[in-house]
């Protein structure tokens, strides 16, 4: 699939369900206290770094960044989905959100302290990982520090229906040990992996992986 079947694809199905979906998982992470102590752990590390601002990529309807501005955070959304940026937008009219995709991103290099990708990267076609986690490292300063979050598994799943609304959308599983390794490549380095298991409403179990774009003049493995 080339990138711009898959990426209007995604658009154009985000776009068709945006308003239900932000109802749907608008009071999600309030259910889901891991995902907000690593936020939080993520945050502090930012913070510490003192490296510039957090960009929130595959932001959805805001909450998320939301939630990283409350934690002190100078953080801005970014989202393929024009209907979700402007719901995020209406709903935080205090933060930036900006339409654009993580293949490219319309940043300057190491112009960021840290970037998130919460359940977006799922929709990335597995051989193009390597290059969003090039973009990724571009974009981070040095010690800038990245969380990835995603459904653990080796399954390409494919819906076209949700919420009463016709999509055309494919989402992929990820082993968390693969992922590492391949940030690994991109130049990172792990600081943290953690695998929840399947409960409630989550069929499969959930990984959440920390890593940092090494510091200049620090040898890879020194800090945090």
């Amino acid at each position: 699939m080339s990138d711009a079947s898959f990426l209007d694809s995604t658009r154009d199905s985000y776009d068709a369900m945006a308003v239900e979906y932000a109802e749907a998982f608008d009071t999600e992470l309030d259910h889901r206290p891991l995902d907000r102590a690593m936020l939080a752990a993520f945050a502090e590390l930012v913070r510490a770094n003192g490296r510039g601002p957090v960009a929130d990529v595959g932001c959805g309807p805001g909450r998320v960044t939301g939630l990283l501005h409350e934690l002190g955070l100078e953080a801005f959304g970014v989202d393929l989905s024009p209907a979700m940026v402007a719901l995020a937008r209406r709903a935080r009219p205090h933060l930036r959100f900006e339409v654009g995709s993580m293949l490219a991103l319309d940043l300057p290099d190491a112009s960021l302290g840290g970037l998130l990708a919460c359940y977006s990267l799922i929709h990335v076609p597995w051989d193009r990982r390597p290059a969003v986690f090039a973009e990724f490292h571009r974009v981070l300063a040095p010690g800038g520090q990245l969380m990835l979050v995603f459904q653990v598994g080796d399954e390409r799943r494919h819906r076209d229906e949700a919420f009463g609304k016709a999509i055309n959308l494919d989402w992929y599983r990820q082993q968390p040990d693969q992922v590492a390794g391949l940030l690994r490549d991109a130049g990172f380095e792990m600081w943290v992996t953690v695998v929840k298991e399947a409960e409630g409403t989550e069929p499969t179990p959930q990984a959440i992986l920390i890593a940092r774009r090494p510091a200049a003049g620090l040898p890879q493995g020194a800090g945090a």
